[in-house]
């Protein structure tokens, strides 16, 4: 029992103020009284008379307990009081007690206590009250009843109210009916485009599948075979006169006896390699038009931002899954990662490229990075993939894409500026060696090594030797062979232009200019 009731019980128990208790009924109970319970019904003065002692309720009548009127009662009042007096002794049935409900009112006095037929006897505060009314009860329950059928209708309108908007919209969708013994089973189709589909719409069709068939040898028959050694993912980027190109990465077409290119719709086409870029890691197919559907739109990756949505394209673990979707954003731009471009195990050159969370898994390699205009913004090319990394993967921009791939459609490969030398990193020779034969001098633990020059390069006709040691180019620090290389193969330098360069010779620096001359596949 809460401290509430508790009050409650012990008001109960105490006779009311300026009441004599041998006049207050045994078999009446005193709690407090809420608004919609049975005193609510029966009583519905109580809540007036709730704070006045029960003997002060009977003399507002006009006469006291014993019958006589007060000195300033009015003659209508004593015999009114008289009358309900009558009434109080012609109730001669024993009584039932009658709890009131809990309420958050006082003690008040008690209710009239109800016959076992269901009627009622409305008094007015208690036992020396009105004579009964009659009509009290019937006004509630009509009240009640009316309440009811208001309440019926309203429910009946609002109910019909979304029965016909449900029945508009239903109109207005794309909806097939199927009737059963139980009802009518509506399929709804809803149409539901974002600016993600709307982006796909323009390129997904343009994503194939590239697959790498390598020469092998068969077990039952020791037949040279051709089988599929890995495949990867391209981007149809060009259609002209019956032919059409599409670009991918070198690392998918390397050793390939044949390619062969499959389409969204699973045409397939056998491919042409035209060339390949190692550096970039880029190569570029040759197919015929016949199935080409959709040609991919190149986007300009230097306007790329950090956040920005990116969408992946590509077949991640073969055609299995040609054509798979990935979504993430653009968790980086500009950045460079260092990769082994001949698989010696050591890394001789910085990639720059877009990074991004779309999930890019193997497959993917060579497959599109979109942005939400459906422009394909990089290449997909590779990812960090260590127990402890998740969602980074890289994508060559397409701002260095299409000047690659517009050399290798024209040319087969891509011509590039040389000095005409091999190099060795300074930090991998003993620092014995760096002292005694190179002879650097203290603080110069840097720099690229000539290990060769070639008879008639640039750097042959420079004056550079054997053992020099490159630490400047083009006003900016070498510190290693493949600095050197960025700085001779950026988009700036072109085949013919002169370039300063600095090193040191038997400790000495010294400075010769350069000009710069095609590279060959092996030499920087």
């Amino acid at each position: 029992m809460d401290e509430k009731n508790k009050d409650l019980e012990t008001q109960a128990k105490e006779p009311a103020s300026g009441a004599s208790p041998e006049k207050l009924p045994e078999s009446q109970s005193y709690t407090r009284s809420e608004p919609n319970g049975d005193a609510a019904v029966h009583n519905p003065e109580t809540a007036s008379a709730k704070d006045i002692p029960v003997e002060a309720v009977h003399s507002a009548e006009g006469v006291t307990p014993e019958g006589e009127p007060f000195a300033t009662a009015t003659k209508e009042e004593a015999e009114a009081s008289s009358t309900h007096a009558f009434f109080d002794e012609a109730a001669s049935e024993p009584a039932r007690p009658a709890t009131q409900a809990s309420g958050n009112n006082g003690t008040v006095p008690p209710v009239p206590p109800t016959r076992a037929g269901g009627g009622n006897l409305s008094g007015n505060n208690g036992g020396g009250g009105e004579p009964p009314k009659k009509d009290g009860k019937k006004k509630t329950v009509w009240g009640a009843f009316l309440a009811g059928i208001l309440g019926v209708l309203i429910g009946a309108l609002i109910v019909l109210g979304f029965s016909w908007g449900a029945l508009h919209d239903d109109n207005n969708n794309d909806a097939t009916s199927t009737t059963s013994n139980t009802g009518t089973t509506k399929k709804v189709t809803v149409e539901n485009t974002t600016g993600t589909t709307q982006a796909l719409e323009k390129v997904q069709d343009a994503v194939v599948s590239v697959l790498n068939y390598q020469a092998g040898t068969s077990i039952a028959t020791g037949d040279t075979t051709e089988d599929e050694a890995s495949s990867g993912s391209g981007v149809v980027y060009k259609k002209n006169n019956g032919k059409a190109y599409v670009v991918t990465n070198n690392h998918v077409v390397e050793g390939a006896n044949k390619l062969e290119v499959t389409f969204s719709s699973g045409k397939k086409a056998e491919a042409k390699l035209v060339g390949t870029d190692k550096w970039n890691d880029l190569a570029v197919l040759e197919i015929s038009d016949k199935y080409v559907t959709k040609v991919a739109e190149f986007g300009n990756s230097d306007a790329v931002k950090v956040g920005e949505i990116a969408i992946a394209i590509g077949s991640p673990l073969g055609t299995e899954f040609a054509g798979s979707v990935t979504q993430g954003i653009v968790s980086g731009v500009n950045r460079t990662v260092p990769v082994d471009t001949n698989g010696d195990g050591t890394e001789d050159w910085e990639a720059e490229v877009i990074q991004t969370d779309a999930a890019i898994n193997p497959g993917n390699s060579g497959g599109a990075l979109v942005n939400i205009e459906g422009q394909v913004i990089g290449i997909n090319s590779m990812k960090i993939s260590t127990e402890n990394v998740e969602g980074i993967g890289f994508a060559i921009p397409s701002n260095t894409v299409v000047p690659i791939i517009d050399q290798l459609e024209k040319n087969g490969e891509v011509e590039r500026p040389s000095l005409g030398v091999t190099l060795r990193d300074v930090d991998t020779i003993p620092e014995v060696q760096q002292q005694q034969v190179l002879k650097l001098p203290s603080g110069v633990d840097y720099g690229a090594m000539v290990q060769q020059v070639v008879a008639g390069s640039a750097a042959d006709k420079a004056g550079l030797k054997e053992y020099d040691v490159i630490v400047e180019m083009n006003g900016k620090k070498v510190t290693n062979s493949m600095t050197l290389r960025q700085i001779l193969y950026a988009n700036d330098v072109k085949i013919g232009d002169k370039m300063e360069v600095k090193y040191y010779r038997e400790g000495k620096k010294e400075t010769t200019t350069v000009t710069l001359t095609a590279a060959s596949s092996t030499n920087q």
